[in-house]
């Protein structure tokens, strides 16, 4: 059995290509792996989150995961700041990382250009923290995205240099997690290739039918086909590809075979969008209130999240710290 870990920052609510993208492989994941999935609190304080919505943000994604069926009596499951080994470990390897690497990383050269008041030191070792919460586990998977794809090959990096420096076949080379398959990119709805919350062009899992059917309605389209069979132009493309996960294989077609006819209405092929998008977020909306209302329940998977993370992560700590030669007297 395989060691996977998986974290997301909670600066918002999930949305229906997190759920497509990664969510639904999750699920499949927890049933065959040793899965950690955790909630990196830690790592928005980069970008200064108001403190009365930080702990609100975690409560919401908590929930979210939870709703969408992570299950804590399969899985591990915690919040980032409730296993303080992360802190530990983080200060060693930050003795492993040095500055010219730190600023070259991709992430970090954007982000101090798009913020040239904010270029904090946590966000300069922000990829040090990510290949911390990776090595405290010694997990073997970690499902990516391309924009960090850099911050893996830096923690495979670190993970080399320890073992060299200190002689040792410890921490493990961790590869990303593909889920065996091609992954689904879960377009925007201003005609982008991805959806995502800083764009703005998303459908969120908690977001009411009528909110659903708005943004829909008001997503981006062209004039129609130029004629029989022709290509579809990328905002098209983008509702096709958003219809062909959330409705039927027979509903995809008819669509389909209606713009390849040139006769397709955009007015019917959105509604019948909504529908089928309200069809499945309906049931992970209900359950996402009804558990974000549930605080013992919360507090009881918050608590057991982080006594199994800390059992994992208070192992690989003290290994470290003896390797590195802090002994007791």
């Amino acid at each position: 059995m395989k060691t996977v870990l998986s974290g997301i920052r909670p600066t918002g609510n999930l949305h229906i290509g997190n759920y497509y993208g990664a969510l639904i492989n999750f699920l499949k994941m927890q049933e065959e792996n040793k899965c950690y999935f955790f909630i990196a609190d830690w790592h928005s304080l980069t970008t200064h989150p108001d403190p009365a919505l930080l702990h609100v943000n975690v409560g919401n994604v908590l929930s979210e995961y939870l709703a969408c069926g992570l299950d804590p009596e399969k899985a591990t499951l915690y919040i980032q700041s409730d296993v303080p080994e992360i802190a530990e470990l983080y200060l060693l390897l930050n003795m492993h990382a040095y500055l010219g690497e730190l600023e070259k990383t991709v992430s970090f050269k954007e982000k101090a250009r798009q913020n040239p008041n904010n270029v904090n030191a946590g966000l300069l070792t922000y990829p040090v923290l990510m290949a911390t919460d990776i090595l405290i586990h010694n997990a073997d998977y970690v499902p990516v995205g391309k924009d960090q794809e850099q911050h893996l090959e830096m923690t495979r990096n670190y993970a080399l240099r320890f073992n060299h420096k200190y002689g040792v076949e410890y921490f493990k080379q961790p590869a990303a997690y593909n889920f065996g398959q091609e992954l689904i990119k879960i377009p925007g709805l201003d005609g982008s290739g991805k959806m995502g919350k800083s764009e703005g062009n998303c459908i969120y899992l908690v977001d009411e039918p009528k909110v659903i059917e708005k943004k829909v309605k008001k997503a981006l389209t062209d004039n129609g086909p130029a004629g029989l069979n022709a290509p579809k132009p990328e905002c098209i493309e983008n509702l096709f590809t958003i219809m062909r996960v959330v409705s039927s294989p027979e509903t995809w077609q008819h669509y389909n075979d209606l713009w390849n006819r040139a006769e397709i209405r955009y007015g019917d092929f959105k509604k019948q969008l909504a529908e089928d998008i309200i069809r499945v977020t309906t049931p992970i909306r209900e359950r996402i209130n009804d558990i974000k209302g549930n605080d013992a329940y919360l507090r009881k998977v918050t608590r057991e999240g982080a006594e199994k993370a800390r059992e994992s992560a208070g192992k690989t700590l003290r290994e470290v710290r003896e390797i590195m030669g802090f002994k007791a007297f």
